[in-house]
């Protein structure tokens, strides 16, 4: 990828229970929106997280999705990206934005968590979808919670 190459990341974080067994799904897709494929494997990554509020799975997913982008390409190549994070949590977007003010003092720490990750990139820009766009990271977020409840690990 050259230096002005734009990357379209969709993310989403669930939980069972709100709060409750909570997973993350992140899909690192091309401009055009096609995931993309690495020596690795197509660029589509979940975990499960643990008891989180629905409102912190979609944090923890951005989080997430940011980790991997800097363990895919390495931190220097992370910079050179033009990156869009696509989300279907209208509340974490806009607050991500600083369109609206957070509220939920558990989510002060994600945030700044964020914002101190995004020091390492490019520009970012965080969008809102509707959710029958998102539906790879919502079906990645959902394996995550399938796998550790199957193991009786929640």
């Amino acid at each position: 990828m050259s230096k002005k190459d734009k990357l379209i990341i969709y993310t989403d974080g669930g939980s069972r229970g709100n709060p409750g067994p909570a997973g993350v799904g992140v899909a690192i897709c091309n401009e055009k929106g096609r995931t993309l494929r690495l020596s690795s494997g197509q660029a589509k990554y979940s975990k499960a997280i643990g008891v989180r509020t629905n409102n912190e799975a979609e944090y923890e997913a951005v989080i997430f999705a940011m980790q991997k982008i800097k363990q895919v390409f390495g931190k220097e190549k992370a910079k050179n990206f033009d990156i869009e994070i696509r989300m279907d949590s209208e509340l974490v977007a806009r607050q991500l934005r600083g369109e609206y003010k957070i509220l939920e003092e558990k989510l002060f720490p994600l945030f700044i968590k964020i914002w101190n990750l995004r020091m390492d990139f490019g520009p970012m820009v965080f969008k809102e979808i509707p959710r029958g766009e998102n539906k790879e990271a919502d079906a990645l977020a959902n394996e995550a919670m399938d796998k550790k409840e199957q193991r009786g690990l929640f």
